[in-house]
């Protein structure tokens, strides 16, 4: 394979020269910025290097993760490692898996419009919107299970004009559902009794001296059920 051309793209107005096969990510460091904040997992899990951008000829905001977007000519961005949000302290076990719940601690979920730009935002693609009308009936499960693979970049509320927070609202259905909804994991609670009664020390000592290749094979070869 022949080497990448390159093309111009802008860093926080600043222009730089990068080759066209990296991610915003990895264009970032090929310019010379040290990422302290705004990566983690570089797989696209952690949702910590959330993204704006703007590409040529486009009047549209886009929002991405920079180590998954590829660069384009062009195009200018910024990271917003962290998005502003108020997140509410709570004690689970004093809320119930229903709307009252939602609605004490995230009233604002009211004032939803149903303008999806909140789906148009997820780089997950979960339809955002969706869950939170479900929100919004009470459906503390279908919030729950439709918003599973949230990875908390913040990029949907970044974008939502009526200023609600839907991530904190989700991973609170999920809790809720997984408190009072989800029966207990029975086979759980016996390995996690087996463990305190020291049971499974060989075995956890053994698993502890492994060093990196070893323990990426017993993983690899894992039984999956």
């Amino acid at each position: 394979m022949g080497q990448a051309k390159m093309i111009d793209i802008y860093i926080m107005g600043k222009k730089y020269e990068v080759p066209s096969d990296l991610t915003v990510m990895q264009a970032m460091e090929y310019s010379g910025y040290k990422l302290i904040r705004g990566c983690g997992c570089r797989g696209g899990f952690c949702g910590a290097c959330g993204t704006v951008y703007r590409t040529p000829d486009d009047f549209r905001i886009k929002v991405g993760l920079a180590c998954q977007m590829v660069v384009e000519k062009d195009m200018q961005f910024i990271q917003i490692p962290f998005f502003p949000a108020n997140k509410k302290k709570y004690d689970i076990d004093e809320f119930n898996a229903d709307l009252p719940s939602l609605m004490k601690l995230y009233p604002e979920i009211s004032r939803c419009v149903g303008c999806n730009t909140c789906t148009k935002g997820c780089p997950q693609n979960i339809e955002v919107m969706d869950y939170m009308a479900a929100a919004i009936r009470g459906d503390i499960e279908a919030v729950a299970k439709m918003s599973f693979d949230c990875i908390m970049c913040g990029l949907c509320a970044s974008r939502c004009p009526a200023e609600e927070v839907q991530y904190y609202v989700a991973i609170l259905a999920r809790r809720l559902f997984a408190k009072h909804v989800v029966p207990r994991a029975s086979h759980l609670e016996d390995k996690s009794k087996e463990i305190e009664e020291g049971l499974l020390d060989e075995e956890i000592n053994k698993i502890v001296a492994m060093n990196k290749e070893e323990l990426k094979n017993l993983y690899d070869n894992r039984d999956i059920e």
